[in-house]
Order: structure tokens, then sequence, then C-alpha cells
């Protein structure tokens, strides 16, 4: 007779492949369609707000790996925080002003800007940007990111705009904005300056030159002809000198060396006669800096002084002690030159190349000019060394080309008027990891000014209107007024517009006697943008909410979004814009690499998401401490996709043994249930904790990991295991069976919740074949409160211990399968000889003990001399001499014993006969 029929076998629909790359799209649309995202919220209104502030992406381009980390990092966050207890919106933004949307045009759209006016090419940019944010927004969505898509903060809005320059007119109110002749970070590449945050350090071959700068008045100290050594990598600055600066409080030595006497720090004589090759030197003379002070030098070939100035600048850890200062070229140089009255010298343009101020170099570009001006040192002799080295330099972030520094009139924020502000602040801040504090902190504590304006054309115009004598206006009544035309026309009015149409109706000026003004050109910082989003948007919309719980970037927008959002909120409101700063690594190839097209090594989102699926990606995102770098391959998302089909078929199996479960007549009451599901039920409450704690603490590494174990260790290899004996095996009302199946209904139910934020489309899909579910999305519900789930922490310290037992037990099964005495453990008897009282206790209160250790028989007894010796029992394992019951596969004496049903064990056989099986 077949029995096969008689036995319970797992059912289900849901498929055990996911598929996810033809469902999720399809799934998605389902979210769309039913707004998923509008019902959440609805069904949070009441709720406390909890609002993650989006750092506004860069409109160019599809996304890459880092795009996708980022938001998904952030979609964890929304998604679990309106799951318990939040009214969480997420506005997602975009970035859309700058030097690479013009490139773009230029160079790929290859659109020629001199054949159409300024508001005509901007208007080019718009279109460009607009474009681009619909490919990004298609993007995220299909990594399955929830906001509201539909309404995100673009900073080329006209709302955006008009709080924008609310911002700049705040500050200036405060007196913190003003237009200065400093040096910045100037690009030649992109004839623009840059802030701090537009820099980026790459490697450089460099000249390093030392020259000698003979002495003209030592004022008593120093003779005519003695001569100063400065050492520099940049000799295309030597024709802007006007000075040198020393230490105060250092030791300078006059050294002899064949016949000429030179100045050098103490500190670094050694060093330098080492590179100059100074065989026999002798000191003549020590003075500290501080007498040295207005001692004249000559310029090596120009005719003018080289003052000698005193600055705390000056350090030992390389050069000469003797800086080569060039007020033009440095930010050091300029504040110290400043203080003797050194006016600047600038013999730089825009694109690099020298002035008519440099004569002998007028139309060089200044880093061909370095040879040049090498070879004039050497002819006037005062070239002491050359050489090259390699060394770090600052780069323009956008053309990856060197920068200079270059004295030109900007738009400044005065940061050093309310810094103390900002480092208060700072230190109220949460920061995920610490380090982001001290990080920021010291960026902050050091920075002087910002540079906020651009010489570009893509970007929102500095609103300053200049009178005729060109005094800057800058007063409530007209930024209030430019404001509110950017709100009603955009910016390009700006552009478009007479200056004295940008002014209130009547406006009069006493600088302007016969009413002509003129309008500022310049731009402002693309940083300057994005950091007024706490204005534009957590201000902006129908709900405020600054300061925002969080901001989420990565770590590079410490000098980036993180500092100019600080900035501006503290500069208008006195506070950080944020609560809670969390930053994020780079991702880097599987071997630790920089992805580059050059490497081969890219792993792009889409490519991800079309061949394995968004879920995959996201659960890589979760497997990874995100705060350091993080390591992507194919390699590790194959291993990342064994763990999903872990997780899903571990769900599969539990759906399949709640084909006949209906929780609303067949669920069993707590208190009734067996111990073993109780316990089960305990074990997970502990992962609900443990879980819910990673996540309020934005660990997201943990919550894959102890759910992964739990699905792998505590469910496959124990309770779904055993259990089946009893599912397939039991009648269908059977108590026993009916306890198992709560408590897999039970588990099933909030582990599918605490997944949601993770892997959304699977646990929705999930959701929908869980019997008797309520809610038409699991998204619609909230995880489970653990102070809520039933307590069984009596009866954990039985079980925790039998587990530990089991773990003897399974060793002595493995051993047994080793030499060959069984082959499955169902064909195991096992006499267990228990070490202790409480594990004595423990094996004998348990009933049907075999079903548990998935062996056909075992004995307790009090001694054993042939077992194998563990922890906690001694094990001698037998195959059971019983026959195997056809339907159940156990071994067992009772084979036969019921004649209608030979092959089957009496348990078995009672169960069939009872139920009328057959």
């Amino acid at each position: 007779m077949d029995y096969k029929n008689t036995l319970l076998m797992p059912k289900t629909a849901f498929p055990m492949r996911g598929n996810l790359p033809n469902k999720e799209p399809i799934r998605q649309a389902e979210w769309e369609e039913k707004n998923l995202y509008q019902k959440s919220l609805k069904r949070t209104e009441d709720r406390p707000a909890f609002i993650l502030h989006d750092g506004p992406p860069y409109a160019n381009g599809d996304l890459h790996i880092g795009h996708a980390l980022n938001k998904i990092l952030k979609d964890f966050i929304t998604r679990y925080k309106s799951m318990t207890g939040y009214y969480v919106p997420y506005v997602p933004g975009w970035d859309t002003h700058g030097l690479p949307i013009e490139t773009a045009l230029t160079k790929k759209k290859k659109i020629n800007r001199k054949e159409m006016s300024v508001a005509e090419f901007r208007k080019l940019c718009a279109e460009y940007a607009l474009e681009q944010v619909d490919n990004q927004r298609d993007q995220f969505k299909k990594l399955g990111i929830r906001g509201d898509w539909d309404n995100p903060y673009i900073t080329l809005t006209k709302d955006y705009e008009a709080a924008q320059i609310k911002v700049f007119g705040e500050m200036a109110k405060k007196g913190y904005i003003y237009k200065g002749l400093k040096p910045v970070y100037w690009s030649p590449s992109s004839e623009s300056a840059l802030a701090e945050a537009e820099i980026e350090y790459y490697d450089k071959r460099s000249p390093s030159i030392y020259v000698a700068f003979e002495v003209t008045d030592g004022r008593g100290l120093l003779e005519a002809g003695d001569k100063i050594v400065i050492w520099t990598t940049t000799p295309w600055t030597i024709p802007a000198n006007l000075g040198i600066c020393i230490h105060p409080e250092l030791e300078y030595v006059v050294v002899a060396v064949d016949g000429e006497r030179y100045v050098v720090g103490q500190a670094l004589l050694e060093m330098v006669a080492e590179e100059l090759e100074w065989k026999d030197y002798q000191i003549v003379k020590t003075f500290t800096g501080e007498k040295a002070d207005r001692i004249v030098a000559r310029h090596p070939f120009y005719d003018r002084d080289s003052l000698v100035m005193l600055g705390n600048h000056v350090t030992t850890d390389a050069g000469t002690g003797c800086v080569h200062t060039a007020p033009g070229h440095g930010e050091d140089d300029f504040y110290v030159s400043k203080q003797y009255g050194i006016e600047v010298l600038c013999p730089v343009d825009e694109k690099g190349v020298f002035t008519e101020e440099a004569p002998g170099f007028t139309g060089l570009f200044y880093d061909k000019a370095n040879k040049v001006i090498t070879e004039k040192l050497e002819e006037v002799g005062a070239l002491l060394k050359l050489q090259f080295i390699t060394h770090s330099y600052p780069h323009d972030w956008r053309t990856k080309k060197p920068t200079i520094f270059r004295a030109t009139a900007q738009w400044f924020a005065s940061i050093k008027d309310f810094r103390q502000t900002i480092l208060d602040e700072i230190k109220k801040v949460n920061w995920y990891p610490q380090w982001g504090e001290t990080r920021l902190y010291n960026m902050v504590r050091d920075r002087e000014d910002w540079c906020i304006s651009r010489q570009r054309t893509w970007g929102v115009p500095i609103p300053v209107i200049y009178a005729e004598d060109q005094t800057p206006i800058i007063t409530d009544e007209t930024i209030t007024h430019i404001s509110n035309l950017f709100r009603e026309h955009g910016s390009n009015i700006w552009f478009e517009w007479d200056a004295k149409d940008l002014l209130p109706e009547g406006f009069t000026s006493e600088h302007s006697p016969n009413g002509v003004f003129t309008k500022e050109t310049d731009i402002m910082d693309v940083w300057f943008d994005s950091g007024s989003s706490h204005e534009a948007v957590l201000m902006g919309r129908e709900d405020h909410y600054r300061p925002a719980d969080i901001y989420l970037e990565g770590s590079d927008q410490y000098r980036g979004w993180f500092n100019s959002s600080l900035s501006t909120s503290v500069a208008v409101t006195g506070k950080a814009p944020y609560e809670t700063v969390i930053s994020h690594g780079f991702a880097l190839d599987g071997e630790g690499r920089k992805m580059s097209k050059s490497l081969g090594n890219v792993i792009q989102p889409a490519k991800v998401q079309k061949q394995l699926g968004a879920d995959i990606l996201r659960l890589w995102v979760s497997s990874v401490d995100y705060q350091a770098d993080v390591r992507i391959s194919d390699d590790i998302l194959k291993q990342i996709s064994e763990a999903y089909r872990k997780i899903r078929n571990t769900i599969r199996f539990m759906l399949a043994n709640l084909g006949d479960f209906n929780p609303s007549t067949d669920r069993i009451p707590y208190a009734e249930l067996e111990e073993v599901d109780k316990y089960m039920l305990h074990r997970f409450k502990k992962l609900v904790t443990d879980v819910r704690h990673s996540y309020e603490n934005y660990e997201f590494s943990p919550v894959f990991h102890q759910i992964h174990n739990f699905c792998a260790v505590d469910l496959s290899s124990f309770y779904l295991d055993f259990a089946k004996d009893i599912l397939y095996i039991e009648a269908a009302d059977n108590k026993r069976r009916r306890s198992i199946q709560t408590g897999y209904y039970e588990i099933l139910t909030a582990l599918v919740k605490l997944l949601t934020p993770i892997i959304p489309h699977t646990a929705d899909e999930v959701w929908e074949y869980i019997p008797e579910t309520e809610e038409e999305s699991v998204q619609l519900t909230d995880i489970p409160n653990p102070e809520e789930m039933p307590d069984f922490q009596e009866i954990a310290e039985k079980w925790d211990h039998f587990m530990l037992v089991r773990d003897d037990v399974l060793k002595a099964l493995e051993e047994a399968r080793n030499e060959k005495v069984i082959g499955k453990s169902l064909e195991a008897k096992l006499i267990i000889m228990p070490k202790d009282g409480q594990t004595k206790q423990v094996l004998e209160s348990i009933d049907e003990l075999h079903q548990y250790l998935i062996v056909s028989e075992v004995d307790l007894v009090q001694k054993l001399d042939d077992g194998k010796k563990y922890t906690y029992v001694d094990v001698h394992v037998d195959k059971h001499p019983g026959e195997k019951c056809e339907r159940c596969w156990v071994a067992s004496h009772t084979v036969g014993e019921v004649s209608e049903h030979p092959t089957l064990c009496s348990r078995c056989a009672t169960i069939v006969k009872e139920n009328n099986l057959v």
C-alpha cells in the first residue's frame, strides 16, 4: 500500500525562486498604483514626525554604487521608523547647478555658448538637469526606495532659489557676508574660484628648488650680502614674491660655506646642508627670529625688496625655516603681508597665464613657466639646487586638474565671526561614527572664511546690485524683493532684466545720484545651494521640521554638505540643522581598490538589479559595516544571493507547513503551547529585541547577521527540522501539530516585518501568502514590540541547556556517520548518560526526546562504559535494530504490530486507522 497520500506534506504556491529582476518592477508598479507611500503617511499621521533630510545627489549621469549604498541606507531608516511609531515623510532631492552640467552641454551636446545669451544657455542647462533628475529618479525607484518622488526638491526651482536668497540675505544682514581681495583656491581649468569642499588631493610631480635671497639691509644683525635660503615646490610663484617669513621664536643661524654666508633655521641645518652638499660649513652667528624682523633682502631677478616678516605659520617640518612669501598666492602669505602693509601682487590671470605684472614671463601658463623661472634663477646665481619630488597636491574635484592659490576679489562668508557657535553646536549633535564630531570640529576650528562666489554661468546669482560708485547694495528691502522675484519668475531674470528693474519700485541710493545700477555677475558656490536646503526644504514644506532628525551621507560630506548646511544654519538660526549625522564609507571592489573603468571593476546598480534584483543589492548593503569603506564584487554578491536563498527557503518551508492552518480557528493559546514552541517564541523574542536595538542604533549589519543566523540555526537546523516528524505524520488537528503551526505563524508574520525595511519586495510577496493578513501590504504594519510579546523566560534555562546537550549528541552522530555505524540519523538508537544533575533533570523532563534529536530511540542510563565522552553527556550510538516504518521512516520495534498495516509502526498505524486516511 502507498501511504504517501496519508502524509500532510507541505504545500505552497510561494515560489522557491525569487525571480526578482522580473517581479520587482511589477511590484513597484503596484506600490505606485496603490499609492503605498501616501498610505503609510496617512496611517501614521497622528504619530511624532521623524525626518531624514536627503542630501541631494548631483543630477548628472547614471547612478553609481555609492548612490545606491547611500539611498538604500536611508530607505532602511525611513521604512523602519515608519513601522515603529513615527510619521516619516521622505523628500528626495537633487543638486542641479554647477560646472559639470555646463561641461556636459558644451562637450557632450556640442552646444556653442558664444552663439547664445547667458539666459538662453542657462535654460538649456536647466532642461538638461531636469532630464538627469528624471533618469536618476527612475533608477532610484527601481532600487525600491520609497519617498515623495512626485514632489522632490530640486535646487533650480523657483521656490528653492528664493529660499536660498533669503539665507544669503539673513547672513548679510548679520554682517557675515563681505567682498574682499584674498587668495583662494583657483582652478585655471574651470576659470573659477573653488571652496575647500571642491578640492581633492592627488600626487603631482613638482620641481623642488632652494633659492638664495641676498640681504641689502641687515639692520645690524646680518651683513649686506648674506643670503637667506628659501625652499619651494612652486617656482612659478617667485615673480610674485614680496617677502620672507620666519618664526619669531625659532633659532636661526648664519652659516659660512665656500666664502658665502647663508641664513637657515637651526633645526633644519643638517638637512639643508645635506641637500645642498655643504661639506665644510661653520656657524658664525645664532639669533632668534624676532630679532630679524623687517630685515630687507632683494628679489632674485626683479629690482624690488623682499621684506623679512614674522609669522607663526612657519614650521620646521620641512624646508629651511625661511618661507618664501607671495601674498597673492597663499593664505598665510596674504595675512602676514597685510599686517606689514604690503599690497597684494597677483600676476596670474583667470586662465593661469602670467600677466604683464611678471616681466619676462608674460603669456606663459604658470606650470610651463616653472622651467623658465628656474632657468632665470640659475642665470642670476640664486638657484642653489633643483630636483623633482612627487607630493600630494590640490586638484579641482571636477576637472581633476591642479589648482593654484590666486588673489581675486570674491564674496566671502566670514565663518570666524560665528565659528564658536558652530563649534558649540557640533558638540550637541549625535555622530555615527563618533569620530565624525572630531573631524568636522577640527575643520571648522581652523576655518576663517568661506569663498562663496564662482565665476560661472549656471547657478544662483549673488543678489548684489552695485551703485554708481560700486558700493554693494544689500538691504532687507532689496533681498526680499529679489527673493520674491525669483519665487515668481526664477533666477534667469537676473540675466534677462536690467539692474534697475531688479530693485524695488522707486528705489534710490545716495551712491547712485544718476540712478545708474549694475549687477554682480558671479554666482554662488553650489555648496551654498545645497547648504540652504534646511531653509528651502525643512522649513519650506507644509510642516516645519528644522532641525532634521538625521543627515546621512558619505564621509566626504564632512567638508561638503554637512559643513555648508551647518554653517548656513548656524548663521541664520544659531542652531545646527540636524540632531544626528551618520556617514558611510566608499564602495570598493572585492580587493579593496577604488572602482574605475580602466580597471574594469565597476559594479553598476542597474546591472545588479537587472541580473540579481534590487533586494539582493539591498541585502548586500545590510551586510556590510557601512561606516567604513565597503567592498562589492560578483563573488560577494553571489554569497549574498546564497544568504537570500537561505532566508527565502526558510520562509517558504514555514509557509508550506501553514497550508492547512487557519489562525482564527487553529491557533493554540500561548499558555497551552508545547514547551518547545514556547521556547522558540522566547528565542524569537530575543531576536526581535536584538534586531530592533540594531535598527535603533543604525547598525544594519547585525540585523542581517542576526536574522540570517536565526533562519539557518534556530529554524532550519532545529525547529523546522525536528518538526517534520510531527507536521507530516500526525493528524491535521493534532494538538502538537497545531502548536508548532502556531509557533511558525507567530514567527513568520513577525519575521517578515523585521525584514521589510531591508528586502521590501520579497517581504510584500511573502505577506500575500501568509493566511489571514488584513493589511494590503506588510509596509502598512508595525514591527512587533518585544515588550508586548509573550514571555516564556521560565522555560528558557531548561531548553537552553537542552540545546547545549544537543550539540554533544550531534557530534556523536556525526562521528558515527563517519565510522559507517549509521547513515541517516533516523537509523540511530542513542544511549545517553547525563554527566550532571541538571542535564539528567532536563533530559528526563522532555517527552519524545528522540524527536528533538531526530533519531529513532533514546535510552537514558546511569552509567555508560563504552560511550563517546562530551561536555554534558556520554553517548553511545547504535544502528537501531527495529524495522523502518514506511510512513514516518522511524526505525521501530512496533513495525507490523497492526496486521492491517504490516509496514507501519504502531504510531502511524493508529493515526491512519483513527483518521480513516486509507
